[in-house]
Formats: C-alpha cells, structure tokens, sequence
C-alpha cells in the first residue's frame, strides 16, 4: 500500500465562546471520528481555519490532536505558510508534536513570482528540512494559484515528498499527476463531489470535509471503486452530491461547522472574517442530512431537531 493511501478528513477547529480554541470540544471530537472508519485525521488544513490561528494556537491544536489519535491510525498536519523559512519552521514543530506526515500548501501571496521554479526551490527546502515525511498541497480555490505537473513530476522524486492532495476537481490534472509521477507516489483527491472521477483517474484516496459527516460512506465510496462496483459507486456519489456541495464550494467551512453540530460534534462559530451560515442555510443542511438519515447512509445520525449552538 502506498504511504498515507485512504480515507482522511481535515477536522475544524471548535472555538470557545471567548474565542479561544475549544480544547475539550476538540477532543471530543477526535474520540468521536476515530470511532469510524477513516483511515486518519489532517489537523489544521483549510477546513481547520489554519490560515486564521496564531502559530502557538497552532502547535496546541496539534498537541491535542495527536494526544487522541492512537499511532496505529496516520495524522498529517497542515503546517504551509507564506515564506518558506515559516513553513520550516511549522513543519519542525508539528514533527516535534508527533505527527505522521505534513500537508503543505502553496504560497501564494506574490502570486506572479509563483511560478513551477519557485515552487520548486521552496518544497524542496522544506522536504530537504523536514524530518517527517511531506505531501504537497494544491488548493487553488483559496490561493489562486496553481501547482502544475510539470513542478509535481520534479518534485516526486525527492525522497522525503510522498505524495499530493489536489483540491480541485480537473481530473484531467489528476490525472497527469498520476501518471507522471513515481509509482509510490500518492495522490489524494480534496474534491467528494468528483471523488469517484478521481478514483479512476489513479488517486489513492482523498481528504475529504464530506468524511467529517459521513465516514463510512466516504470509505465505502473508496472500497466499491477499488472492487470495480462502479455503477454502486456512482450512485452513491450522487446521493452524497448536494451535502458534499454545501459544505464544499457554497458555503465552506461555516457550513460543515454548522452541520456538525447538526449531529452532535462541536463545531461552533468559525472564527471572523468568516461568518456563521444563516437559519436558512442551517435548515437545508439539515434536510439533507434527514434525506440521508432516511435513506440509511449517514453513519453519525440524524440532525438534531433544535438549533446548533454556537461556541
């Protein structure tokens, strides 16, 4: 099996009412996720709000996290920053912490100077720094920028650089990463709504914000792919399709928080700039998880019937 192949989700970051990261709600949340089938868990990711934590906040959202996923299951930590020394920095740190593996996205503020050559030169560094192993991070949807084949082919042969998660859903990119890539090279897809896609396409799993809400069917999506059931596959895929974009594309990491605590995980309010979802929004997502509630696919229950509160 190639390294860090499977099923993860990004976990959110819980805040208290004062602001301040939610440590009990955090772990509780870890004991609750590791009861599924996921293969394991990615701390600070987008959906974690890492661009919005302090570094120490950081470092102590990871410490909590490892202290409740036991070493048998992979924990990779989201530790990109905008210069490479920070990025070094971060990644020393959550090795330090224990983690398995780090998730490293793009820089993108000077996004012209962005180019396959600067991307380059600052992966290289840190996987040349890193004393854990290091999978590149494409998330062009919030950097705006975009990292090519041509920089992944170049970088997969470091020995340290194990693999990708693309956030997109090209899966004609998809695809070039997998085939020009080292065939111990993992690609992960970021995507739940062209998940089956990018299965066929050669990825060897996913970290997916839809798995924080429905693990199993996630896993299962995975395992009827991977035993050629595509039609099973495809089905289920669309059955997950609408809550897979609302707490996607349409309404991000407010969204999922606020379908988390539809079904008892401690999600709260996310931290501003960014902003609760609306009642409105706060009923369709929990249409959405009744439909699948009934329909026997939501592994962690119905929506609750009264408002999430907001921590």
């Amino acid at each position: 099996m190639k390294p860090f192949a499977g099923i993860y989700t990004p976990i959110v970051t819980p805040f208290g009412f004062d602001g301040s990261v939610d440590a009990r709600a955090l772990a509780a949340n870890v004991a609750r996720w590791m009861t599924t089938p996921l293969t394991g868990l990615v701390v600070l990711g987008s959906n974690g709000e890492a661009a919005s934590l302090d570094d120490d906040e950081a470092d102590r959202v990871i410490d909590i996290v490892r202290a409740g996923v036991p070493s048998s299951r992979p924990l990779i930590a989201g530790t990109g920053r905008e210069s490479t020394r920070a990025t070094i920095a971060a990644t020393r740190r959550a090795a330090a912490a224990g983690v398995d593996a780090v998730l490293v996205r793009t820089p993108s503020f000077f996004k012209p100077q962005m180019t396959s050559d600067a991307f380059v030169r600052h992966f290289t560094e840190v996987a040349d720094a890193s004393p854990v192993p290091v999978l590149l991070y494409n998330v062009t949807l919030y950097t705006g920028v975009n990292l090519l084949p041509d920089a992944v082919e170049r970088l997969a042969v470091h020995p340290n650089v194990v693999g990708i998660k693309e956030s997109g859903s090209d899966i004609g990119q998809i695809a070039e990463y997998v085939g020009r890539t080292p065939d111990d090279f993992t690609v992960l897809a970021g995507s739940a709504t062209t998940l089956v896609h990018a299965l066929c396409a050669g990825c060897d799993g996913a970290i997916l914000a839809l798995a924080s809400l429905v693990p199993a069917e996630c896993v299962s999506m995975m395992t009827l792919v991977q035993e050629k059931r595509l039609e099973e596959a495809r089905a289920l895929q669309r059955r997950l399709l609408p809550l897979a974009r609302l707490v996607g594309s349409t309404h991000g990491v407010p969204g999922l928080k606020a379908a988390l605590e539809l079904i008892g995980y401690a999600g709260g309010q996310p931290r501003p700039p960014l902003r609760p979802v609306d009642a409105e929004v706060v009923e369709i997502l929990r249409r959405q998880l009744d439909a699948l509630n009934s329909a026997g696919l939501s592994a962690e229950g119905s929506a609750k019937t009264e408002a999430p509160a907001l921590r």
